[in-house]
């Protein structure tokens, strides 16, 4: 089963947004108030994510990562922070020059494809899963969570996830 996970704002985020409530954490992001917001190398887990995914792995998932980061230096620092907290092993995919997220997704064309709802920077129109092609749609699942709000009240189960 091949998992598609978005990164930052699904399960990594800037420093300062730890101690802040969900809604705070997204002003932050959408105003550009916090200097931490472009220090990618001092991202944080949301959560309990390195937990929750490492389930998923433990479980037999295929772990992909998707990060808004377009150039392989930056997401080469997304990756790194990825590895220092300890989320499972997983390639870290990012668009290049001209490709949008949904052609990764449907290149990839992952079983779960979970994102967060982009409240911080337009909403649903920003999301991944609503530029997929109709036909790829029908075959992946689509997990939507809040923006900052974390991963941890998805199911351990891989099972029990798809049937969300």
């Amino acid at each position: 089963m091949k998992m598609l996970i978005f990164t930052e704002g699904t399960v990594i985020m800037h420093k300062n947004g730890l101690g802040h409530t969900r809604e705070e954490i997204a002003e932050q992001s959408r105003t550009g108030t916090d200097q931490t917001l472009l220090d990618w190398k001092s991202y944080v887990p949301i959560g309990r994510a390195v937990e929750k995914v490492n389930h998923w792995k433990d479980q037999g998932a295929e772990i992909y990562y998707l990060t808004a980061r377009d150039n392989e230096t930056d997401a080469q620092t997304i990756n790194t922070v990825l590895q220092k907290h300890n989320f499972p092993d997983g390639l870290l995919l990012y668009s290049h020059k001209g490709e949008h997220y949904k052609d990764i997704a449907e290149r990839i064309q992952p079983d779960i494809l979970i994102e967060d709802d982009c409240v911080s920077i337009g909403g649903i129109s920003e999301m991944t899963y609503t530029h997929i092609k109709p036909e790829i749609k029908k075959r992946v699942k689509s997990v939507s969570i809040p923006e900052f709000g974390g991963i941890d009240h998805l199911p351990d189960s891989l099972e029990q996830l798809q049937k969300l």
